[in-house]
């Protein structure tokens, strides 16, 4: 006998966050103003702002799983474009509509929880990591590595100890490891880097002590913008072996 029961509601689905939406438009524009703003001390980024450059993502929430193909392949299309016109300056601003409320260290672990499930899907699909740098976050060399291109990342988020680190939302903004090369190469990276802690002391009242030149420490350490000590142990491991 079949009995009739009552369905139970199911709970609402926040609708897909994506820059389709008229509602995610005013989110890139309030982080493009951010980066215009005289304030903001990234030269790096105002550049690509400016080149038309800067792409953005918009994506649900940081503590899901729910984009990170998504995010993935966008990383895989932006490595593609800059092989073929690699040129100065890019960045892959990816912005999450949440969650609220984060704090330095809850951002920090979901920040490296997304890095970790991206770079499992490299290793997936069976690409190679970046051979110009390491794979072991505890070397002064370490990158992350998408599709065979290596990536530094900056995160933002409301409650950053760095002024020049806050936005309204999480965000996580991937900059190509090679164009930091490209300036060496050039003899601008100095230069750059010095304008950056310049505008940033200005803002902050003192210099980042977390940034450090690549190959002096791990970048790892500088992802978050957290403060953190000599104890620290970042969470991500590469799973695609020893070979990286």
């Amino acid at each position: 006998m079949i009995v009739d029961r009552p369905v139970p509601p199911l709970p609402p689905i926040r609708p897909m966050f994506d820059w389709d939406a008229p509602a995610a438009e005013p989110l890139r524009a309030e982080l493009f103003d951010r980066i215009a703003d005289a304030g903001f001390p990234c030269v790096g980024a105002k550049a690509a702002m400016a080149k038309g450059t800067l792409e953005t993502v918009g994506c649900r929430s940081l503590d899901s799983a729910w984009d990170d193909v998504r995010i993935h392949e966008r990383l895989l299309a932006f490595a593609t474009a800059y092989r073929a016109d690699p040129r100065l300056f890019r960045s892959l601003a990816v912005i999450f509509d949440g969650p609220d409320g984060l704090t330095e260290a809850e951002f920090e672990r979901l920040l490296w929880t997304r890095v970790q499930s991206l770079s499992d899907k490299d290793v997936w699909r069976g690409l190679p990591y970046d051979r110009t740098v390491s794979a072991d976050p505890d070397s002064p060399h370490f990158s992350l590595s998408f599709g065979g291109e290596a990536f530094f990342v900056v995160g933002l988020h409301p409650a950053s100890n760095r002024p020049a680190r806050r936005f309204s939302r999480p965000v996580m903004v991937f900059n190509l490891h090679d164009q930091f090369e490209v300036l060496r190469a050039q003899g601008k990276y100095e230069t750059m880097r010095e304008k950056i802690m310049v505008r940033d002391e200005a803002v902050a009242g003192s210099r980042n002590p977390m940034l450090a030149r690549h190959g002096q420490s791990s970048e790892a350490r500088q992802y978050s913008g957290r403060m953190v000590g000599s104890d620290w142990k970042c969470p991500f491991h590469y799973k695609g072996g020893t070979e990286a």
